[in-house]
Parts: C-alpha cells; sequence; structure tokens
C-alpha cells in the first residue's frame, strides 16, 4: 500500500513505528544544526551536576525525530498536503543519548474539506522510550488527500 487516504482514517485509530535509538551523534549533529549549544546538551560535567545525572538530548530534536518515524510508517505516501501545525506538544520526561524510542500515533478526529478533495486529520504523538515512558506528548493536525483528491491530483500530472 502506498499510504491511507482521509477515508481510511478513524478516530481512535493508532499506528505503532519501529524502534530507534537516539545516538550521541544525533545530539551533537542537533547541536550543529540549531545552534543549540546550552550546556544541558553539550557539557557532560555540568549536566552530571543536574537532576538528570547526564546530557539531556533536545527536545526539539525528539519532535523532528517523530516526524521521521511517522513517514517511516508509510501511511501518509501519496495523500499529505500538508502539515498544518503543532499543538500542546509537552516534553514529560527527559530523552537520553543511548534511549530507544518509538511512536506511537493516534488519530483524535477527521474533518473532510468543502470541496471533498481533502480533509484535516488530527493526531496525537507519543514518544515511547525502552522502559514505556512516554516522554513526549503532543497534536499535530494533517491536510490529507481524499481518494478522489487523490484521482484528481493524478489526472493533472
Amino acid at each position: 500500500m502506498s499510504g491511507y487516504y482521509f477515508e481510511d482514517f478513524n478516530e481512535g485509530q493508532t499506528f505503532v513505528s519501529g524502534g530507534r535509538t537516539i545516538t550521541e551523534t544525533d545530539l551533537t549533529m542537533f547541536s550543529m544544526i540549531s545552534g543549540d549549544w546550552n550546556p544541558i546538551h553539550a557539557d557532560m560535567e555540568f549536566a552530571k551536576s543536574t537532576r538528570f545525572g547526564q546530557r539531556v538530548v533536545h527536545g526539539v530534536l525528539g519532535m523532528a525525530v517523530s516526524t521521521g518515524m511517522m513517514h517511516e510508517m508509510g501511511i501518509f505516501h501519496d495523500s499529505v498536503i500538508a502539515m498544518l501545525g503543532y499543538r500542546d506538544w509537552n516534553f514529560i520526561g527527559p530523552l537520553l543519548v543511548n534511549d530507544t524510542i518509538h511512536l506511537k500515533l493516534t488519530i483524535l478526529s477527521t474533518e473532510l474539506g468543502k470541496s471533498g478533495n481533502s480533509g484535516k486529520i488530527a493526531r496525537r504523538f507519543q514518544l515511547i522510550n525502552q522502559r514505556d515512558e512516554v516522554v513526549q506528548d503532543g497534536q499535530s493536525d494533517v491536510l490529507v488527500l481524499t481518494r478522489q483528491g487523490g484521482q484528481s491530483a493524478q489526472k493533472k500530472k
């Protein structure tokens, strides 16, 4: 299957990704890309004195990884139009180097657009670590083609 269309999603439906271990390289590369070298991320000696006892991976890296995990599931291939935004994203627990996380994606609601060619899907993202603890939790809406909209898009190509 090359992905789901609007009609394939139902409130309460869940999808679970495979695992991914967060590495030292992930932490360093994200610090380089973002320019965020806060000592909690970059200074091992400083981080030992914090309540976590070690460096904490950037929370926003978890958000970015969650979108990659969702992409790997393939559920939005060929049907996604645009992500509409994030809301209520919470960093519940620390994300640490060597944590293995997976994504649980839950469909919260669906709303068909006026044209019938697309609809909005509200989703809940939960990043869960190897101890089955939710470390991040948030919501994101996405605009997705209906089958009718997908056929119209194919004709235009």
